[in-house]
């Protein structure tokens, strides 16, 4: 055997060992972060994803109501409908097993029409209607027992959602909806609100961020100039609200800004107003409080940032004849843009969820679209609706996110 051959059969050996190696430490690096993967799936995707599908989801009058859907189908909506439906219906109603699953779709359908939740029920309490041995006399019946019956508005409440995946949630979330024939259209302007709600919701979002990184950047600069046994102690009070609870610093808050509080005692004591100036219950009230909740999210980011950049670089270009203000802005600032995105991201998008702040400080006109989520889920009980503006929440913070992605890659490859 040559020692050409000998060398290829040692690299082929070498090769293969160096394989085996490298597989070894994929298996080993997957095993420990398959909790962590394991976890994001149960805890974060599957609910994300039943999020998603809830918002679409439509099955109160399909499950309730299949044989009448099935005689709706064909019904153009603007006629009477067909004798079928009526002994359909009256199919569907008699084998319920329980007033609860009339009550789910009485619910249901009072949600589109009003007056629907008695006609249902008080149908389903009537049964039987009788004994008709024809749709015809099912039809009847049915108007002999109720007149409402003959209008088209409840019909046509019931064949617009004998789909089990339905828009109307998301549609309704942005202030839309389906007609009778299942055109899409606005609401009625005295309806809307869901689109003020969503821009009010990144108005204070947006707000609470400025505040916050206004705040912020000095004290997150004058940190970084201290000797580090300093700056740890002064990190530790600046971490301090994260040991409180969020109700007893929104109850601290409360205490603080009411009319006979020290704030307004203070601002009185000064002179600077006659009377006191109302702090709770409004605007003002829910950014302080949201920026001192989120204070340390902006400081922190921005803070570790700014321990990196060296400070011959202010010294350097003020020797060589620039202004300290001018090299500021032209010199320290742009180093410290990552921490400025990092902070202002990581505190607008924890701003949009809010809840418990704008609910206990704000007004009605202050309430954010977390509270309408957990107003359909609590007290309507419509989980369709409350998954849809939580989907809405949901695309528009991805797509904010997005843009900042672009605008930052856009940045790096431009510098």
């Amino acid at each position: 055997m040559t020692s050409s051959t000998l060398t290829s059969i040692n690299t082929a050996d070498l090769s293969r060992q160096l394989g085996r190696a490298q597989r070894r430490k994929q298996l080993r690096a997957l095993a420990l972060i398959s909790p962590l993967l394991i976890f994001l799936l149960v805890f974060f995707m599957v609910p994300l994803g039943s999020l998603l599908t809830r918002a679409v989801e439509n099955p109160e009058v399909a499950n309730v109501l299949p044989r009448t859907g099935q005689a709706l189908a064909d019904w153009d909506r603007t006629s009477a409908p067909p004798d079928q439906a009526f002994s359909a219906l009256l199919q569907d109603l008699g084998s319920l097993d329980s007033s609860s699953q009339a009550g789910i779709l009485a619910r249901r359908l009072n949600s589109e029409v009003p007056g629907a939740r008695s006609l249902v029920m008080g149908t389903f309490r009537a049964l039987p209607l009788g004994e008709p041995s024809s749709p015809a006399e099912a039809r009847a019946a049915l108007i002999e027992h109720d007149e409402r019956w003959e209008e088209l508005t409840y019909w046509q409440a019931i064949a617009k959602n004998s789909q089990r995946w339905t828009p109307d949630y998301l549609l309704a979330s942005i202030d839309l909806r389906r007609d009778a024939t299942g055109r899409v259209m606005a609401v009625d302007p005295e309806q809307a609100a869901f689109r003020t709600i969503l821009v009010r919701t990144f108005e204070i979002s947006l707000v609470v961020t400025v505040v916050a990184l206004l705040m912020a950047y000095p004290l997150a600069y004058w940190l970084s100039t201290l000797p580090e046994r300093k700056a740890n102690l002064m990190l530790i009070l600046v971490l301090l609200p994260f040991w409180t609870s969020v109700l007893v610093r929104i109850a601290s808050w409360i205490v603080l800004l009411q009319n006979n509080g020290l704030v307004n005692r203070f601002l009185m004591w000064l002179g600077a107003t006659d009377a006191p100036i109302p702090l709770l219950f409004n605007r003002v009230g829910v950014v302080i409080a949201m920026v001192h909740i989120l204070l340390p999210f902006m400081i922190l980011p921005l803070y570790s940032v700014m321990k990196t950049v060296p400070v011959n670089y202010m010294r350097a270009a003020v020797s060589l004849g620039s202004s300290p203000l001018h090299a500021f802005f032209k010199v320290y600032l742009p180093q410290t843009y990552p921490g400025v995105a990092a902070g202002s991201l990581l505190v607008f998008i924890t701003s949009i969820g809010y809840y418990v702040t704008p609910a206990l400080l704000g007004g009605p006109a202050d309430q954010m679209l977390s509270y309408y989520v957990a107003y359909y889920t609590n007290v309507e009980v419509n989980w369709g609706m409350a998954a849809a503006l939580g989907s809405v929440l949901l695309v528009a913070t991805l797509v904010l996110y997005s843009l900042y992605r672009k605008v930052t890659r856009s940045e790096l490859s431009l510098g």
